[in-house]
Formats: structure tokens, C-alpha cells, sequence
């Protein structure tokens, strides 16, 4: 065999294929445009979907991949398998090649063999071959047993499974067809190798490469006229056979990313062989971490969020389980980019937003875990209390909910200890809250999305890009969740013209609102929707008259509203440019809304935008806005708009053509003398003309929404100037209110806050030496058992760090004590349990979590300190007898 690295592998792979006629495809995003169903990309074919179901033309009828996958929830759940498994992995490479309608499996069969054969010299005699062996609907795939056979296979070698085997589908309907495997033999002893391994848990045997011939219709099993070829070989175990090992975190980069894992550990090979699971699982996310941030994906609590959450909690715990006790994730992840960056510029590109993410991630994480493994560990003490070995499944979806603990952590740090999880539990208590989340939640418009669906309308011709009145015959018109003939005066109703100049909501801009005129009435609309792909419906009243199906209609936009959402939407094009040029190019879109009265715009960074970047980016847009420069949109090719460098929204799907927005660069001159880069943004939205038309730009907010993603509030035109005025009212009051002119308000607001600071520290200086004497009066109050000495008294007016200092200068004078404080303060009861190093029969968490139920709340910590706090202030005096009873006091 031909000893090639993983990357050599690739390139070889990518190389043959184009020599065959192979459009080199680069790889999609993990994130999957045009598949709902799927959380993340999990095979090659997957970029091509609709291509298969004929939903979509490429300028090409071969392809070739180095796709990106991730398997970590679904049908292929991996995750508890990475680590302890030697060829399990969440992010993995699948190398692909794709016949849409061209070549089949005369052609697929012989490429394959000749790849396998003189490009990766693996011997034949150690693959084995497996086929469709048939069934009631289809017949054997006899084909492709006799083209490996004419390639070379010994014919006791190509063998027959069922339909579990061999045989792919897409869905109930779609393409389908038989598949054929192969299988290579990595044993030792060639003498030992039989057909009973194929198929098999033989860790001997290792299948690379699926080749799935798409050749009927799913529900009817009849051929399909164009039959086609997608196949699928794992990046990692094709490197792990030529490479010679057994396992894939034996193969280069995963040797390469242990190798990091060590040396930031500090630990040799006995220590990785003695504990290997932990390592492997920490490379293996290292990577799973580095390509979903590079694909827009941020850590949170929904969805593909979550999923990275888990991933990358899940390997900070791993860490922790070989000896790590301080950040190092981040170090493991930097070695992603030397190792891959080459082949997925990407990672390279959104370098620094990577690590930064990881890093505020794993960070907040520590915070917390230890935290809540002291809630696990009492948890687990009280299980075993009790005499089981299950812990409740809502006392794991408390972890959850509270800490961030995924269910999946805290099975591992429950089996750690000898214990289960309740999942079916923990599922219930998940479901409850989305229960109530839903009861909650408002509801939102999107119109009789039924009904619309089952009319099954034509497309609706929009003209409103050049248009702001156009002329329409209604078609549709649904009232009270019912399709109407016509509607009379007073009647809330949704309508579809043929033809409209209003723009649906779409890509955060809001929909049009206006008029609809017809000979015998008028309608007023106040949102335009798209229900369903295609369908432009318009939401309001009849205001007057009668509008009935079939008439002919005027659509009159309301085209001063118009102007302030084009002004805020084309603002919001140059904010993305103008944020991307200022803090750095991570800073990708990650939500919008474009209103009238205003526009907002989220993005990824981690961190807060300086009050000087601010002031950066809005100089940049309002000279862009000076300069005048024009705004112009134009369809084209999808690969040529990207080639342009225009910036598309991740995990969008985008069609074959589609519109370019773009605003010419512009200069500022003078002793900051800049040249801005171009805005050109992919997108369906009206826009002004030139920039000129804006007006005015202001920031007028920037706050967090999430962790990794900002967000900027910022006002347009009229909206600008107005805020201005505002300001500039609110300046001249605090000027009058302070007795000073406007310049000098600044000034004058750090001396009075100086003179308050000033007048803080004599008053904390007061309550100290308050303390001191109430110090002093408790400890001599106190009670002695045992040699031990128990302060349990009533404190109240104390705030919860005012109590925390006086405990502190409290056991700060008994050598041997246990300290425990309660209290009302501004209507809230507080408890605090401290203990001396040297009292070790009490633990302080434990005893909280006894007394914090009795003021109606909740609490816990470390057994030498703890606290609580809860509503009940009238029980304060029962949880401090309580506490007395606990002690034996």
C-alpha cells in the first residue's frame, strides 16, 4: 500500500477524479441550505439533494468532494461512542463522487477499482466486495457483480447482503437503488481472513467506500430514466488502511492533535495508554469545534447551538478527567488550523473569532462546573442515601436548566461513579417546560398557512422593485381561516393579486404596508406575508365597499414608509461592511430586522464594541453616505456573485441565480485617510439609489443577545435627526440641572460622582467599625460544645455582601467554629453557613440545602461555606432553630 498523509489522501482522490471529467465541488457549509430535516451535514450527497430529486441544474453532470460531516444526533448519534470507540468520530471528511445522470455503474465500478488498485496500491487480495442480493421488488444486482469481476475481484470475494446492506434510500418517495461496499482486511495473517468478518464487529475488517447506484423510484420501484451515482469514503479510515494503523486516532492528525493534548497536559504515552478514551475524545471534538464556529454555528441552549455547547462541554470534562484543572481546550483547537487550514481556508479566515469563542466558552463553563458538580455530588449522596443507584431525571434536567450541564455529562460523571440517569424522566421534565414556554409564548403572524398551501397558487409576479403602484386581479381571499368569494367593509382579510408591488417579510426586512383599490371598494393593508414559497399575501381591512375575487385591482404601497425601510435596509448593508473593516471580518450577520423607524443588526464578536470602534464605524457610513455613491443590484449566477466577493448569509439556501446588492467603495480624506472596501451583500430586499438618500446614520445601542453575537440598534434619515434632537434636549437639561454650560457637563458629572465615591467610603468605613463592635458581642454570645464554637444568630438590614464580610471577621476570631447568619433584607431572607478548615463533622452546602426550603428557596456550596436566599422572611427564626437542632446546639 502507498503510505500518503491525510492531506496527500485527499488531494489524490480530488486529482483522479477531475482527470475523469469531475467538477472539483468545494465543500458545503456543516450547516445544510436546503435540507430542514437535518441539523447538520452528515454526508457528501448531502450539498446535492435536490440535484438528485431534479429540483435543481448544475453547470455540471460529474462532481468530486472533500465534504465536511458531523454526526452527532439523529439516525447517526455518535457521541457517546467518541473516545471509548477506536473509529468513532463527531466531525469527520467524506470524500465523494457524483454521476448526475451521466456515468453508472460501468463506470463508477472501474474508477473505483483503479483508485483503489494503482493510486492507493492496496492489495486485492485484501478487499472484499459486497452487493445487493435482492429481494421480492428488486432484483439482484447482478451488474455489479459481473464489472468487479471483469475489473480484477476474485469472484469468492464479492458477496451478497440484504437490503440493510446494500441497498440506500432517500425517503418514501425519491431515488433509491442498490449499493456495493468495500471492505478491507487489516489483519496480520492473511491465512485468518474469511466472509464471515464482512459485515462484521471484526475490528480486523473496516469498510472505506460506499458506491450507491440511484436507479428507481422509491414508491413505485420503477427505473428511473436518468439513473445516477453518489459514493461516499471516509477520509479518516481510508488514511487509517494506508497508513497502516488500526485505529483512526492513530493516523496523523489525530497524532498530531494528542501529541498537543499531552504536552499542554504534561503527560508521556503511559499515561495516554493507561487513559486513552479522554484524549481521543478531546482531539476529536477539537476539530468538531473548529469547523462549526468557521461555519457561523455559536455556542447556546437551542438547536445546532446546543449541540456545539455539548461538544465543546463535553471535551472541557474530558480534560478534566486526565488532570486538567486550568483552560486548555483553546490549545488544542489552535492545532486545527495548522493541520486543516490548508484545505478549509475558512477556519483560517475566522482564526482569531475561533479561539476567542472557545476560549469565553470553556471559561464561562469553568465557572460553573464546579458549581454544579458540587450540586451533582450531593445529589448523587442523596441518591445513595436513599439506596439507589438512579439519579431522579428532574434533578438532571435541574443541571441542565441551571448550570448547563447536558444530559450526556452528567450520565459520564453519574456512570463515574456507578450510577444511571433517568432519561426518561429527565425527558418528561424537558417537555414540561417547553410546555409552558409554549403557553407563553406569543403568537405569530404568518396567515392560514393551511389553507394557502392547500390552494396550491401560482407564483406571485413581483414588480416592486421598480414599481411602488401596479395593477392585479385578485386571485385569492381568505377571511376567518376560509376561502371567500368577497369580503365586505369592516372584514379582516388576507388577499393574493397575480401581480403586486408589495414586498413580503423577508431576509429581516418587514413587509409593505398600503392600499388596495378596486372599482367597488378599498382595502387597508397593514403587513404583506409569505405564507407559502412564492405567495405574496396581503393582511388588513376592508375599509370600504365590497373587493370580491377575480376583480381587478390598484396595489398602492405606503411609499413614505417605503423610504424608511430602504434607507434603514441599505444602511444595514453598509453597517455589515463597515463593522467587518472596523473589528475584523468574523463579523458575519447573524440576525436583522429593517423597520421604518429603525434597523438592527446582530453579528458575531465576542466581545463589546468599544465606544471608539463605534464612533469608527458610524464616521465610515456617513461618509459613504456624503459621498453619494450609487446602490445597484443585479441577477446572476450564484458562483460568479461569491466569485465577486459577495457576502452570503451561513446556512441560507440560495438558488441557482440570485440578486446582488452593491454599493460602491468611498475615501475619507485627510489625516485618517481611508479607502473603504465595496458592499456586496446577496439579497432580496428594496434598496435606496444612492447612499446619499440616507440621510443620516446614528448608533444609538449595542448590547450582548448571546454568547458570541452582538447586536447594534441604529437610526436612519428623519429618524437620525430626531434622535439627535434628543440628545442634544437631554444635554442642555442635565447642563441646567447641574448649574453648568453644556461643555462642561462632563466635567462637572466626574466631580459629583467623585464627592459621592468619597462620601461611600466614609459610610463603609462607619458600618466596619460597626461590625467590628457586633463582632465582638456575637463571638462573646456564642455557644461552646465540644470545643467547637457555634454562632447561629439573626442579622438583619445586611445585603448579601455585607453579611459575607461580618461572617468572615467572625471566623476570622474563632480558631474552631461554625458561623451561621440569617437575615431579612429588602424583603428577601438571606442565609449564610460558614465553617472553620479545622470542622470537618459539619458541611456548610449540606446544611443550606437543609435550611433554604424553610424560607422558601434554594441554595448550596462548598463544606466550608454556603448560602441561600428566599422569599420567606416570616420563617427566618425557624430555619436559625432549625439550624440549632441540626448542630445539636
Amino acid at each position: 500500500m502507498k503510505k500518503l498523509s491525510s492531506n496527500q489522501i485527499r488531494q489524490a482522490y480530488l486529482s483522479f477524479f477531475a482527470q475523469r471529467g469531475h467538477t472539483i465541488v468545494p465543500s458545503s457549509s456543516l450547516i445544510p441550505g436546503n435540507d430542514p430535516t437535518l441539523l447538520f451535514a452528515n454526508s457528501g450527497m448531502v450539498q446535492f439533494k435536490d440535484t438528485f430529486l431534479g429540483l435543481e441544474q448544475r453547470p455540471y453532470s460529474r462532481a468530486t468532494t472533500a465534504q465536511k460531516c458531523l454526526r452527532v444526533s439523529g439516525k447517526h448519534n455518535d457521541l457517546e461512542e467518541v473516545g471509548p470507540s477506536p473509529r468513532h468520530h463527531t466531525f469527520f471528511e467524506m470524500l465523494g463522487n457524483f454521476s448526475f445522470g451521466d456515468y453508472f455503474k460501468a463506470d463508477a465500478i472501474p474508477m473505483a477499482w483503479e483508485l483503489l488498485t494503482k493510486v492507493f496500491e492496496i492489495p486485492v487480495e485484501r478487499m472484499w466486495f459486497t452487493v445487493f442480493q435482492g429481494n421480492e421488488r428488486v432484483p439482484a444486482d447482478e451488474d455489479a457483480v459481473a464489472l468487479w469481476i471483469k475489473a480484477g475481484a476474485d469472484p469468492s470475494r464479492v458477496l451478497r447482503f440484504g437490503e440493510k446492506d446494500n441497498f440506500w434510500v432517500m425517503a418514501d418517495t425519491g431515488p433509491c437503488g442498490p449499493c456495493s461496499e468495500i471492505t478491507v482486511y487489516l489483519g496480520d495473517d492473511l491465512s485468518k481472513m474469511s466472509a464471515a468478518g464482512v459485515n462484521s464487529d471484526d475490528p480486523d475488517y473496516v469498510e472505506i467506500w460506499n458506491n450507491v447506484f440511484m436507479q428507481f423510484e422509491r414508491s413505485t420501484m420503477q427505473p428511473l430514466p436518468r439513473p445516477s451515482v453518489d459514493t461516499g469514503m471516509g477520509l479518516e479510515r481510508i488514511a487509517m488502511v494506508l497508513q497502516g494503523v488500526r485505529a483512526t486516532y492513530q493516523t496523523d492528525v489525530f497524532v498530531d492533535l494528542i501529541d498537543r493534548i499531552k504536552a499542554l497536559r504534561g503527560s508521556d504515552d503511559k499515561d495516554y495508554r493507561a487513559q486513552y478514551a479522554p484524549y481521543h475524545a478531546v482531539a476529536d471534538h477539537s476539530r468538531a469545534v473548529a469547523f462549526l464556529i468557521a461555519d457561523g454555528v455559536l455556542p447556546g441552549n437551542t438547536g445546532r447551538s446546543y449541540v456545539l455547547r455539548r461538544i465543546l462541554r463535553r471535551a472541557v470534562y474530558q480534560g478534566r478527567t486526565v488532570g486538567f484543572d486550568k483552560p486548555f481546550f483553546t490549545g488544542v483547537v489552535d492545532r486545527v488550523f495548522d493541520l486543516m487550514g490548508d484545505a478549509y481556508p475558512e477556519l483560517l479566515a475566522r482564526r482569531d473569532f475561533i479561539l476567542e469563542t472557545v476560549d469565553a466558552e470553556e471559561q464561562q463553563f469553568l465557572r460553573t462546573l464546579s458549581g454544579g458538580l458540587v450540586k451533582l455530588g450531593a445529589v448523587i449522596d442523596q441518591v445513595k442515601t436513599q439506596g439507589s443507584n438512579v439519579i431522579p431525571g428532574a434533578e438532571a434536567f435541574k443541571l441542565k436548566d441551571t448550570d448547563g450541564f447536558p444530559l450526556d455529562l452528567t450520565e459520564k460523571i453519574a456512570a463515574d461513579n456507578g450510577m444511571t440517569v433517568d432519561a426518561a424522566g429527565f425527558d418528561v421534565a424537558m417537555n414540561e417546560q417547553r410546555s409552558r414556554s409554549r403557553a407563553v409564548a406569543q403568537f405569530k403572524k404568518g396567515g392560514d398557512t393551511e389553507v394557502w398551501a392547500e390552494l396550491a397558487l401560482a407564483p406571485t409576479t413581483f414588480v416592486g422593485y421598480q414599481h411602488a403602484v401596479a395593477d392585479g386581479q385578485i386571485i385569492a381571499l381568505v377571511s376567518a381561516d376560509d376561502v371567500k368569494h368577497e369580503a365586505t367593509a369592516g372584514t379582516e382579510v388576507q388577499v393574493v393579486l397575480d401581480t403586486t408591488p408589495f414586498y413580503a417579510e423577508s431576509g429581516g426586512q418587514v413587509g409593505d404596508t398600503g392600499w388596495i383599490v378596486t372599482p367597488h371598494g378599498r382595502m387597508q393593508v397593514t403587513d404583506t406575508q409569505r405564507p407559502v414559497p412564492g405567495v405574496t399575501v396581503h393582511f388588513g381591512t376592508v375599509v370600504e365597499g365590497t373587493i370580491a375575487r377575480g376583480a381587478v385591482a390598484s396595489a398602492q404601497i405606503d411609499q413614505v414608509r417605503r423610504s424608511h425601510v430602504v434607507r434603514n435596509h441599505t444602511a444595514t448593508h453598509l453597517l455589515q461592511r463597515a463593522l467587518r473593516d472596523v473589528v475584523g471580518e468574523h463579523a458575519a450577520q447573524a440576525g436583522s430586522l429593517v423597520a421604518p423607524e429603525r434597523l438592527r443588526f446582530d453579528f458575531t464578536h465576542n466581545r463589546a464594541v468599544t465606544p471608539e470602534q463605534l464612533r469608527d464605524v458610524e464616521r465610515r457610513i456617513n461618509a459613504w453616505v456624503r459621498d453619494d455613491q450609487p446602490v445597484e443590484w443585479q441577477e446572476m449566477p450564484y458562483q460568479e456573485a461569491l466569485d465577486r466577493g459577495a457576502v452570503a448569509l451561513f446556512g441560507e439556501k440560495y438558488g441557482d441565480r440570485v440578486r446582488l446588492v452593491h454599493a460602491a467603495s468611498h475615501t475619507i480624506p485627510g489625516a485618517d485617510a481611508y479607502t473603504s472596501r465595496d458592499s456586496r451583500e446577496l439579497c432580496g430586499g428594496v434598496h435606496v439609489q444612492r447612499t446619499g438618500e440616507i440621510g443620516l446614520f446614528r448608533i444609538v445601542a449595542e448590547s450582548s443577545v448571546a454568547g458570541g453575537v452582538r447586536r447594534i440598534e441604529a437610526v436612519t434619515g428623519f429618524g437620525a435627526e430626531q434622535w439627535v434632537d434628543q440628545q442634544i434636549t437631554l444635554l442642555r437639561e442635565a447642563a441646567s440641572h447641574l448649574g453648568v454650560p453644556v461643555p462642561q457637563v462632563a466635567e462637572r458629572v466626574e466631580g459629583v460622582l467623585a464627592d459621592l465615591k468619597q462620601r461611600q467610603r466614609d459610610i463603609d468605613a462607619l458600618k466596619s467599625q460597626a461590625t467590628g463592635v457586633q463582632v465582638e458581642d456575637l463571638v462573646r454570645a456564642a455557644v461552646q460544645r465540644d470545643g467547637v464554637t457555634y454562632v447561629v444568630t439573626r442579622v438583619d438590614g445586611l445585603e448579601v455582601a455585607q453579611m459575607r464580610e461580618l461572617g468572615d471577621k467572625i471566623r476570622d476570631m474563632v480558631p474552631n467554629g461554625v458561623i451561621v447568619l440569617a437575615g431579612a433584607s429588602e424583603e428577601r431572607a438571606q442565609i449564610l453557613v460558614m465553617m472553620t478548615k479545622t470542622v470537618t463533622q459539619h458541611h456548610a452546602g449540606n446544611l443550606v440545602r437543609e435550611l433554604a426550603p424553610i424560607v422558601g428557596g434554594s441554595g448550596g456550596g462548598r463544606p466550608d461555606m454556603a448560602q441561600a436566599g428566599g422569599r420567606d422572611i416570616a420563617n427566618i427564626d425557624a430555619a436559625l432553630q432549625k439550624a440549632r437542632a441540626l448542630l445539636s446546639i
